[in-house]
């Protein structure tokens, strides 16, 4: 117990310290998690909104592709996205092995199936006397669609949030992609991992309190939002 205590205490002074390579970790994490949201959020709203609004041929399959990428495993993507960007693959020329812009690309890859499934389930849980409501009022195939998404704000931030928190907690895609190099490319997990292993405890520790403190803000974020939209 004692031992769990002094690292947490020791890992309190790092902070309050400043320590230049746990902050350098934290920045980098901040830095490479925004952009990989941001790409998610471009990309699966509109994708999820699609697969739950619209009916088109294969709409089962895409459905059910989606939902089984949820539980794609982050290492196997971090190979398959370290195949294509190394040297000797396809995207290699444009040097993204071992880049922040490389790891947001796996990250990306991992986070879009969540995005995309919740919101595509929000959708299709809606009451179904909305459309026919809208269409009774004249609504156009636009305002269909943007009253839609707007009645389904909240499910979409919750699928926003659940993608920003495997982002920001997933090892494996930023290991292999990112390289962890210090003071470029090395994430708070990765520098937790390595740390931690080398018996640097209290570093560990204290990179460990930052990523709660991240969880709890974006989670904190969320319920204020909750109450702004049921007020």
């Amino acid at each position: 117990m004692d031992f769990i205590l002094q690292g947490f205490l020791n890992a309190i002074r790092l902070l309050l310290a400043g320590s230049g390579e746990t902050y350098s970790a934290i920045f980098t994490t901040i830095k490479v998690s925004s952009l990989s949201i941001l790409a998610t959020l471009v990309m699966g709203i509109p994708l999820g909104f699609l697969l739950g609004y619209a009916d088109f041929p294969g709409r089962r399959i895409c459905r059910t592709l989606a939902d089984t990428l949820l539980a794609l495993p982050t290492v196997v993507v971090g190979l398959l996205v370290y195949a294509f960007i190394s040297r000797r693959g396809p995207l290699g020329e444009l040097g993204l092995l071992f880049t922040l812009p490389g790891m947001a690309i796996g990250q990306t890859i991992l986070a879009l199936p969540i995005v995309v499934s919740l919101t595509a389930a929000a959708i299709e849980g809606l009451d179904q006397r909305l459309r026919l409501t809208l269409l009774t009022l004249g609504a156009n195939g636009w305002q269909l669609a943007l009253t839609s998404l707007r009645e389904s704000l909240y499910a979409v931030l919750v699928a926003s949030v659940t993608a920003y928190g495997r982002i920001i907690s997933e090892v494996g895609v930023s290991m292999m992609l990112g390289g962890n190099i210090k003071w470029y490319t090395r994430t708070i997990t990765t520098a937790m991992a390595l740390e931690t292993n080398k018996g640097e405890f209290a570093m560990g520790l204290a990179l460990g309190i930052v990523l709660l403190v991240v969880a709890f803000m974006v989670n904190a974020l969320l319920s204020v939002l909750k109450m702004r939209a049921s007020s």
